[in-house]
């Protein structure tokens, strides 16, 4: 019984400390996702140089798009004209991040976490891009599609904000995001602390497993924040933590299967290649700099004692993630 407790205080205790960001992360999302649209997107990725691997990662970095979200929207990008580099580099920073994770990230694991985070979304991207666009392919030309039947949204600018916000995207994450908090509650609430700070600590080797658990597995940028504070509660090193942010959110089996698919055999092998070594570079760095900058230290140790809205936040948040497991209403024709 004092397990189950413990389990499930650290679940509440990690709950209420990211609510508000990540509530606020779900508007930001919503105002980014009615400012920038997909068919935006669509147009500016058609480069088949540098540029274009450059102009994917800025754009994916930001964009709330979830790892499962992002597979239609690379094959939509693919089909639309833009290049294998392009969608490669779209396809490695979009799911590693987003406006909404990111806040998740400072709120649990501190600024320079969160900054360090999107650098390596970014650098990785272009990486990626830049070497899967190196890989010669008998015909990288693709045909533009002249499908602009999207049509325009009636609804005023304001609901769509907050419906894609707080509804939509939810629904799209609240599954993986109650997951990983319950994991990490389950991790945090078995493995005492510090448990891995003499065996593994900050060894490549710690590394090392993150990838073998990150690659196969198929979690969210959000959602994966949680499991990462576990981790290091847990006594892995930062740069660990770091190496599973980029590698859980950026590979899962649908994805690859699916870049196997629009950018090519070859192209796939390179793609995961650079990933990984983008992953272990960024997790060597941070390893580097943690005790100069701090990273440790500014890692969320909750000590229980929560205000009031701190509270409210929570039960907020608690109520947008049930509502987005609801199944979605049908529509009466």
């Amino acid at each position: 019984m004092e397990l189950l407790l413990n389990i499930l205080n650290e679940i509440w205790l990690v709950t209420v400390e990211m609510a508000p960001y990540l509530l606020f992360g779900f508007l930001m999302a919503g105002i980014l996702s009615t400012l920038i649209s997909r068919d935006y997107v669509r147009r500016h990725l058609g480069g088949k140089d540098l540029a274009g691997s450059v102009k994917a990662a800025l754009l994916g970095v930001p964009m709330p798009i979830c790892s499962c979200g992002v597979i239609p929207l690379a094959a939509s990008l693919r089909k639309h004209g833009a290049s294998r580099g392009a969608t490669a580099s779209f396809l490695a920073s979009t799911p590693q991040t987003g406006v909404d994770s990111l806040l998740v990230t400072y709120a649990l694991l501190g600024w320079i976490f969160a900054v360090f985070r999107a650098l390596a979304a970014f650098a990785s991207g272009i990486i990626c891009g830049t070497a899967v666009a190196a890989v010669p392919a008998p015909d990288d030309t693709q045909e533009e599609s002249n499908d602009e039947s999207i049509s325009a949204n009636p609804q005023p600018i304001l609901i769509r904000m907050l419906k894609y916000g707080f509804i939509s995207l939810p629904r799209n994450i609240s599954k993986a995001m109650i997951l990983g908090i319950i994991i990490s509650g389950i991790i945090s609430g078995l493995i005492p602390s510090d448990f891995f700070a003499d065996s593994l600590g900050d060894s490549p080797y710690a590394m090392l497993l993150m990838l073998i658990i990150g690659i196969p597995l198929y979690v969210c940028s959000s959602a994966s924040v949680p499991i990462a504070l576990a981790f290091i509660k847990a006594g892995l090193s930062p740069g660990a933590a770091l190496v599973f942010l980029i590698t859980g959110p950026a590979t899962n089996a649908a994805t690859l299967t699916t870049l196997w698919q629009i950018i090519g055999k070859k192209q796939l092998i390179v793609f995961l290649v650079a990933l990984t070594l983008c992953a272990l570079a960024a997790g060597t760095i941070m390893n580097f700099f943690s005790p100069t900058l701090g990273i440790q230290e500014q890692v969320c140790h909750t000590d229980g004692g929560h205000s009031g809205p701190d509270l409210i936040w929570a039960v907020l948040l608690l109520a947008v993630l049930i509502k987005g497991l609801l199944p979605e209403p049908v529509k009466k024709v």
